[in-house]
């Protein structure tokens, strides 16, 4: 069989029970069965071995220790904390909790590394607030579904350490490059909501006096440090992704249990369950992900599309825009870890082929999948937000397109790649 019929079966078979609404993770295990069946020098066995050696890596331990310790501090109470912060700095403004919303997501981006801890945890909180002071429900579900992105584009991010390991890139320059893209898209999001707030007639919040917000901030001051010692340690060379995560995991347990004693020994077993269940899914992905991209590569499909597209003399921005569209529309499908280790392999020897630098291919493809995180029919973050706001999706697709718009963005990031690349240059030029 040629590339391009190995392509067809594996995508076909697995676009085909992806409709019949198999899981993605098990869609993608069971798509490689057809090609192991009909080609001798393979065998089933073969699924199992590439699934555990997937396992066989240290990196991966931080996704299981980043959940857990978001769970820690959505528990212990630290994102009400994040809020009177961003309560403090931004509610003054018109559409004052739309703001609140963006820039505590901001604030949590930098603790959790996931999206879905993210709209979880804040969602629960900031939409029934929202809808309690005036503000539509689809416009609160949408404003927490896409802000909750930043998770995954500001460090530290679990999809980054996930990329950084397959693809042997530096995960501190991955971590530096997300800093600049994660703000810009805060404030396109917060100008959004302020015509939203113009439009509407949004309330506004006092502005909070100097006292109060030296209080906030002193009430905050210790979830504030968690970025800085995740991503200082990373950066500074003193322990490596896995190591923070569980420097992460020992702080936030610090935190609530012993100087806010705001978690205690009963509630741990449900954190952990949680944290269990969520890492065991993604985990789960990688390995069925892992075997099915390595069918891709034994099979050189992604040899074979590197060679189609060289006729078309491909320029780093005309890679840029195929990477985008890709990861976006995969993005809107399955999750973001098996669309990276599939999709991203894929296209990793195209964006080489080009010039194109390995962290600005890297960030292109993390904010087209973070997009998907609020897209349907997939859209995680929605659906978790939708149902924090006892909503339908539908309701919220509106504002979400809305939104979304500022996310365009995008378009900035794949044809001026300083914009990813400045600050890993300027501040951590051993990672490049």
């Amino acid at each position: 069989m040629g590339p391009g019929e190995v392509a067809a079966i594996l995508f076909g078979t697995f676009g085909v029970l992806v409709v019949i609404r198999i899981p993605v993770s098990f869609a993608l295990g069971l798509a490689c069965i057809p090609v192991i069946l009909i080609n001798e020098r393979l065998t089933p066995v073969l699924l199992i071995n590439e699934m555990w050696k997937s396992y066989n890596s240290f990196i991966l331990l931080a996704v299981p220790f980043f959940l857990l310790a978001a769970n820690l501090m959505n528990s212990a109470g630290i994102t009400a904390r994040l809020v009177r912060l961003a309560t403090a700095t931004v509610g003054h403004l018109p559409g004052g909790l739309g703001h609140v919303n963006v820039l505590v997501s901001m604030l949590f981006a930098g603790i959790s590394g996931s999206s879905t801890a993210d709209a979880a945890g804040i969602g629960a909180l900031m939409i029934p607030a929202m809808k309690k002071e005036g503000y539509d429900s689809g416009f609160s579900v949408a404003i927490t579904a896409c802000s909750s992105v930043m998770g995954v584009i500001i460090p530290p991010s679990i999809l980054m350490i996930v990329w950084g390991g397959l693809m042997s890139v530096s995960i501190g320059g991955l971590f530096m490059a997300g800093v600049v893209p994660g703000i810009l898209i805060a404030l396109s999001m917060m100008g959004t909501v302020l015509f939203y707030a113009k439009s509407r007639n949004y309330p506004v919040y006092q502005k909070s006096s100097l006292s109060e917000f030296l209080s906030a901030v002193k009430q905050a001051s210790l979830a504030l440090v968690t970025p800085v010692i995740i991503v200082g340690g990373i950066v500074g060379g003193f322990f490596t992704p896995t190591e923070a995560s569980v420097v992460a995991v020992l702080y936030s347990i610090l935190l609530g249990g012993v100087i806010y004693r705001s978690i205690g020994l009963k509630e741990f077993p449900t954190v952990l369950y949680d944290s269990a269940r969520l890492a065991a899914i993604s985990l789960f992905c990688i390995g069925t992900a892992s075997a099915f991209g390595w069918l891709l590569a034994w099979f050189r499909v992604p040899q074979a599309l590197v060679d189609m597209m060289a006729g078309w003399g491909t320029s780093v921005a005309t890679t840029g825009c195929v990477v985008a569209v890709a990861f976006l529309f995969v993005g809107m499908f399955i999750d973001a870890i098996p669309a990276i280790i599939v999709l991203g392999t894929v296209l990793l020897p195209l964006a080489e082929s080009a010039g194109m630098h390995p962290i600005h291919f890297a960030i292109i493809g993390v904010i087209s999948l973070a997009i998907g995180l609020v897209t349907p029919p997939y859209g995680l973050c929605l659906l978790i937000s939708c149902s924090l706001g006892k909503i339908k999706v539908l309701e919220a697709l509106k504002d979400v397109a809305i939104i979304l718009l500022p996310m365009l963005l995008l378009i900035v990031v794949v044809l001026f790649p300083e914009v990813v690349l400045f600050l890993p240059r300027l501040l951590t030029p051993q990672f490049l």
